[in-house]
């Protein structure tokens, strides 16, 4: 992500998370950021920036901030059963 400004940068995490639906943490990783950068950006930089874009991306994290919970859960549940079965 080096070579482009912090501007170009949000509305790119943003539009990355509204078009995939991925996760702070997914969107980090496939842009080489950290979580924080990626929450930053879209959080409260992105309301200076685009606000129209900034409501949707808050939409796709409050999704996916409701769903946490559901996929810890899953990912436990397959820990356990991996451990009886092997």
């Amino acid at each position: 992500m080096r070579g482009i400004s912090i501007e170009e940068r949000a509305v790119s995490l943003a539009q990355y998370i509204i078009d995939t639906g991925d996760t702070v943490r997914g969107a980090a990783k496939k842009f080489g950021v950290s979580k924080s950068t990626v929450h930053k950006d879209v959080s409260e930089r992105l309301i200076h920036i685009n606000y129209a874009l900034a409501q949707e991306v808050r939409k796709i994290l409050d999704e996916n901030k409701a769903e946490r919970h559901i996929r810890g859960g899953m990912a436990t549940k397959l820990k356990y059963s991996r451990e009886k079965t092997g």
